[in-house]
């Protein structure tokens, strides 16, 4: 069995110069951009395609890939497997590679993905090595070089990163139920499914949107990439939107956007959570609950402003997961609750914030 195929070299450059070669997958194209690595084992397409990794090379830490291949990309974010309707990471870099692949879904290998996807990719690489270099050292700029065509390291958290994955067109899902606004950030398609199965109707709309050209019942900040500092205009409708009586939800981006919008501040982590088993207690219960995340960023809530209040902290280091208001329907988190990969112990979630809105409704007819 060829396990590999393509032998043609190629290598992975950090800004510190150190070098590590490897073979090449996918597009045989150099390519720049932030070195990051996840350490889920499991649901590398589901990864590939977040739109959060935007501008990002991913190292994955679990040694063999490509064994299941791909499955088939819909429009629909209710039949597709896939959270988004490309790739939007800048490169992957992975230990062992299968070019076979076999499973039930499997349509195409993970090479052939990323080629018409137009990225590149790297195996027979040391991941453990790199991974250690990025825990001891931090995220750091990387290029992947092809053919010795050489090029610029490439910072993505200094680029409207929203900008380029959001959707550009108003799209609605659902037919009936209470209309959720959701900012598309980067949006996965989970978290529209989620919001689905739970009976409400969903209204996608751009980043930069003014919610005031439509009637909406709650609103949803969605994840997504990049600095949030860096985007103003929507902390500036987060701010907004806070001050009404609406059910507002964030998760991963859209916590950081609503966190800066409550006065926290936020900071770039040394290596981030990108992964499928971060633990996170809850304040109140002071439950435990298994989570998924893929995040560079993370908030400071020690300058809050009055009515907020922490809801989880990250049990590895502390860092903030999540807060809640004190007397408005306003949730956030910075885990991701509809996973897709990950476990899926926090859907509740979901189900707190369409009991928000229902209890708001009720409040309005009375």
């Amino acid at each position: 069995m060829n396990l590999y195929g393509n032998t043609k070299k190629a290598r992975l450059v950090l800004e510190n110069m150190q070098s590590f070669e490897g073979k090449l997958i996918g597009y045989p194209h150099s390519s720049s951009g932030e070195v990051v690595f996840n350490t889920g084992m499991t649901g590398y397409p589901e990864t590939i395609s977040d739109p959060s990794y935007k501008g990002q090379i991913q190292c994955i830490t679990y040694p063999l890939v490509g064994n299941y291949g791909v499955p088939v990309s819909k429009s629909d974010p209710r039949e597709t497997l896939l959270e988004s309707d490309k790739i939007h990471l800048h490169g992957i870099i992975i230990s062992d590679y299968s070019v076979e692949y076999s499973h039930s879904t499997g349509i195409e290998s993970l090479s052939s993905w990323l080629y018409a996807n137009k990225v590149p990719g790297l195996y027979d690489i040391d991941t453990r090595m790199l991974t250690k270099t990025l825990r001891e050292n931090g995220t750091m700029l990387g290029k992947i070089i092809v053919d010795d065509n050489d090029l610029e390291f490439y910072d993505p958290n200094t680029d409207n990163l929203v900008q380029q994955v959001s959707h550009k067109e108003i799209k609605t899902f659902g037919q009936e139920g209470k209309n959720v606004l959701l900012y598309d950030c980067g949006c996965k398609n989970s978290i529209i499914t989620n919001l689905l199965d739970r009976g409400v109707k969903v209204t996608r709309v751009p980043w930069d949107f003014d919610f005031n050209k439509v009637d909406f019942d709650a609103v949803l900040f969605s994840n997504g990439p990049g600095n949030p500092e860096v985007y103003t205009s929507l902390i500036e409708k987060a701010k907004e939107l806070i001050k009404t009586e609406k059910p507002i939800l964030g998760i991963c981006l859209g916590h950081q956007i609503l966190s800066i919008a409550a006065g926290a501040t936020t900071y770039k982590m040394p290596y981030g959570h990108r992964g499928q088993n971060q633990p996170v207690m809850e304040g109140q219960s002071n439950k435990c609950y298994i989570t998924s995340q893929n995040h560079g960023f993370a908030v400071n809530d020690e300058n809050l402003c009055e009515g907020w209040s922490t809801w989880f902290k990250n049990l590895n280091d502390n860092t903030n997961e999540g807060f809640r208001h004190k007397s408005k329907d306003i949730l956030s988190v910075q885990f991701h609750p509809e996973a897709k990969p990950g476990p899926v112990d926090t859907t509740f979630i979901f189900d707190e914030f369409i009991n928000a809105i229902n209890k708001i409704s009720k409040l309005t007819r009375s």
